[in-house]
């Protein structure tokens, strides 16, 4: 994390991707408002980016569990992005799992650019599988930053977002009212795997 935060800036900068993730409750939106806000507080020209359907908040800011927020522009796909962003150093996109795979193409586009990219999202659905393009940016990712929630069974580190509503649905936005972070053998456990 110091290494990311001292390479900034510089007339022979680069830019680069760093992905932000882990299950839900467990910090990913909050750690990117605070790398956005830094980077603001630096002069950087910042512009943050979220999928329009995500509205549990705003509707056009990105909100952490804790409440604290960013201005955000709301878009419908990743090819929106490269259109609306110009002229910036820091690009943020959050709740990025709910994107297109072409998201992968348009963060290698923008940090060719020399622009910094911030991913922050789920690296895994509900059932405990890779989850939308979250994996192919971590690995194409200068920086990934894995971030765990507390298992509200035992209190070990939780890696998994437990739902606890029935539906199969892969998307279905909700809070502690739908969703638990479990460690894995409590994840195992309500998941019935052996």
């Amino acid at each position: 994390m110091l290494f990311i935060e001292n390479s900034l800036g510089g007339a022979n900068r680069k830019g680069w991707i760093e992905v932000v993730c882990g299950s839900m409750f467990s910090g990913k939106t909050e750690e990117l408002i605070r790398r956005l806000k830094r980077a603001k507080f630096a002069k950087q020209r910042v512009e943050i980016f979220k999928p329009q359907i995500d509205t549990r908040y705003s509707e056009e800011e990105v909100v952490s569990h804790d409440s604290n927020s960013i201005h955000s522009t709301p878009v419908t796909s990743s090819g929106n992005i490269l259109l609306l962003a110009s002229d910036v150093d820091v690009i943020g996109i959050d709740e990025a799992q709910f994107f297109d795979n072409n998201l992968v193409d348009v963060c290698n586009k923008l940090a060719d650019q020399g622009i910094r990219v911030i991913v922050a999202g789920l690296d895994m659905d509900f059932k405990g599988k890779p989850f939308g393009p979250i994996p192919q940016i971590m690995a194409c990712a200068e920086y990934v930053t894995k971030v765990h929630a507390i298992c509200v069974k035992c209190g070990a580190l939780a890696q998994n977002s437990h739902r606890l509503s029935d539906t199969d649905k892969l998307v279905v936005l909700g809070e502690t009212d739908i969703y638990e972070p479990l460690c894995r053998s409590c994840f195992n456990k309500a998941t019935n795997k052996k």
